[in-house]
């Protein structure tokens, strides 16, 4: 049962309430969080593409890094994205979209307090509702889900461009509709018949890497490990990405390395840990079905989805692992 099915009602208002605010806005700023993934960027891409047709000054951005992942740059059909140094010091409306907490703006976290208005569109269940408008349904199954329901609203007509940026943000976030209920597989179906090509686009986010990728995975899955014991006695298994491995590759790269550790039967939740700097790390977390890893990533300073979530941290990888499995021991089964 999503939020919105409990409270329908508040939905609809608070939905109104957004598209209220978002028509009658000249200049928008949509900004996705740090190290977007294509939900993130997807669903900025799209809204961005739907408000410039309808007059808008639009900009899309995000804190870091400087450019947007390569698997994503095509979506980027009419230049939207701008770095963070052009967005106005006081934006008319800033627009957050699949962050869960204003520190994940990264640099732009401060335009929370002086924009005009602050709309923001997520699905995490540990959204803070930092808005003064909110659109937030953890029952989501990604934000291109809510900026659609927006879309709607609007009366915009889904074009490819547009289809193809939310479709991007569907597939990925649903781990290739592994996790998607029958809504979200009517949603797909309109966006397909919209125009989006589900092979070149799954290709080109998911199925293409370069040959420096192999020998990274080679190092980083040599050294996983597994600990029958943890997470409440269900498994952990975990490794780390060392700088060392991950240079010349793009972050798709290195974020695509949890997919592949967390096909290991024997274990109910995943981690990896990938280097930031000295003894800095940002480790991605999964778990199958049984365990909230969201839970242990909020208790860590982090957030996320029951089943994918992530946190930052300092110290040692071991010194890591170590919090970890504490915050594993004391989170909620499911």
């Amino acid at each position: 049962m999503t939020d919105r099915r409990r409270d329908r009602d508040l939905w609809d208002l608070e939905l109104a309430a957004a598209t209220e605010l978002v028509a009658r806005t000249n200049d928008v700023t949509l900004v996705a969080h740090v190290q977007p993934d294509a939900d993130a960027l997807g669903s900025a891409l799209a809204l961005g593409l739907a408000l410039r047709r309808r007059g808008a000054t639009v900009r899309v951005t995000f804190g870091e890094p400087g450019q947007p992942p390569q698997s994503l740059r095509t979506l980027d059909v009419a230049d939207l994205i701008v770095s963070p140094d052009q967005v106005p010091a006081k934006p008319e409306l800033l627009v957050a979209l699949d962050t869960a907490s204003r520190n994940r703006l990264g640099c732009l976290a401060d335009r929370v307090d002086t924009a005009g208005a602050v709309l923001v569109i997520d699905h995490h269940a540990t959204n803070g509702r930092f808005g003064t408008h909110n659109l937030v349904d953890a029952g989501a199954e990604a934000t291109a889900v809510l900026v659609l329901e927006l879309l709607d609203a609007l009366d915009v007509e889904l074009d490819e461009p547009i289809a193809r940026c939310l479709y991007a943000g569907l597939v990925t976030d649903t781990s290739c509709f592994r996790r998607a209920d029958p809504g979200t597989h009517a949603i797909a179906a309109r966006l397909l018949a919209a125009g989006v090509d589900p092979n070149a686009t799954t290709r080109a986010l998911l199925d293409t890497h370069p040959f420096g990728w192999l020998a990274m995975l080679g190092a980083v899955l040599g050294r996983a490990r597994f600990e029958p014991a943890s997470a409440q006695g269900l498994g952990l298994v975990h490794t780390t990405v060392r700088r060392a491995d991950a240079a010349g590759l793009r972050s798709e790269e290195i974020e695509s390395v949890v997919d592949l550790v967390r096909t290991t039967a024997e274990a109910e939740v995943a981690a990896v840990l990938k280097e930031a700097g000295p003894d800095r790390w940002a480790v991605s977390l999964r778990a199958k079905q049984r365990l909230d890893v969201s839970a242990a990533a909020t208790a860590l300073g982090g957030g996320g989805h029951r089943l994918a979530a992530g946190f930052s941290a300092e110290g040692t990888s071991e010194d890591v692992l170590d919090a970890l499995r504490t915050a594993l021991h004391h989170a909620p089964l499911v």
